[in-house]
């Protein structure tokens, strides 16, 4: 099979753990060791999110005093090289030497009149406490909003376009390349009014619609969004919560999703579903293998109506 893997960025540095390089390193290997299992006669295509690390080099980069911070397109592109090679290494590790591997840097273009720039929603960088995420919108001019029982700050995700590397992921696959590419759903780009100019914009896609997009235009048979929970829930976080097992998109996208978090892979999967017809999947990182065979996450599939729970 044609695979495309998105590896959440909460699931590479976990909520409330610290946000150091020996930690990310350790969950992509536990993403490595997942995702090697599978790679043994199959495509593979792995994207990844990318909120945490883009939101830590804006703190980093807001710490330089000499000049204006660094965009986040292009703390984007920096968080694309930086995860990519450490998935190439831990991947490297497992599989016989001759495979290959290529981290892509993949722009994406977005629409300028997205209303998302009037709503931001993505949240990027570490949780706080209440107050101290307060203090920090106004000493900085963030946006925030709650994650859990802690704030993030929140910047614009307007959705993907148009993935401009296409044809080079293409080529690499034709020659038994493993991909990694779309990080942080790619960097969000525009093009001018004479629609000749392309520039980098402030904000960062959605990995999950850009991962979908992305398996569209690959023709993948197989769309896997990996997090830090084994499947999607209703009723999260209360006596009632129960695990969805199988789900008709239709029905899927009545429940109601939070857009900061589970929200954009529920629609990222039915969008696959629905204009492939083939199956999407959201679960753990650390249950890829169950996945790809199909025994674990939500599984979304036109095939059937209505939903099934664990």
């Amino acid at each position: 099979m044609r695979i495309v893997i998105a590896l959440g960025g909460n699931a590479l540095l976990r909520r409330g753990e610290p946000m150091t390089a020996d930690n990310q390193r350790v969950n992509v290997k536990i993403a490595a060791e997942q995702i090697a299992k599978v790679a043994p006669g199959n495509e593979l295509v792995i994207a990844h999110g990318n909120g945490p690390q883009v939101g830590l080099l804006a703190l980093q980069g807001a710490a330089y005093d000499a000049s204006n911070p660094y965009p986040l397109d292009v703390l984007g592109a920096e968080t694309e090289g930086m995860i990519g090679y450490m998935i190439e290494q831990e991947m490297g590790n497992l599989l016989p030497f001759e495979v290959p591997f290529a981290t892509i840097l993949t722009q994406v273009e977005v629409d300028g009149k997205d209303p998302a720039f009037q709503k931001p929603t993505k949240p990027i960088g570490p949780v706080y406490p209440k107050e101290e995420a307060e203090r920090l919108a106004k000493d900085k001019g963030w946006h925030i909003a709650p994650d859990g029982d802690k704030f993030r700050r929140v910047v614009a995700s307007p959705r993907p376009k148009r993935i401009f590397e296409i044809r080079p992921v293409k080529w690499l696959l034709e020659k038994g390349t493993i991909v990694i590419c779309a990080g942080g759903g790619g960097i969000p780009t525009m093009y001018d009014e004479t629609g000749k100019k392309l520039s980098g914009v402030e904000a960062v896609i959605d990995k999950d619609l850009c991962s979908s997009l992305l398996a569209q235009e690959l023709n993948a048979d197989l769309l896997v969004i990996a997090t830090d929970v084994n499947a999607a829930f209703i009723d999260w976080g209360k006596p009632t919560q129960k695990g969805i097992a199988e789900a008709h998109p239709d029905e899927l996208e009545r429940l109601g999703f939070a857009a900061g978090s589970m929200g954009p892979k529920v629609q990222a999967a039915s969008e696959f579903a629905q204009a492939t017809g083939k199956v999407a999947v959201i679960g753990s990182l650390a249950d890829i293998e169950a996945i790809v065979q199909g025994k674990a996450g939500t599984r979304v599939s036109t095939a059937k109506p209505g939903l099934s729970y664990y």
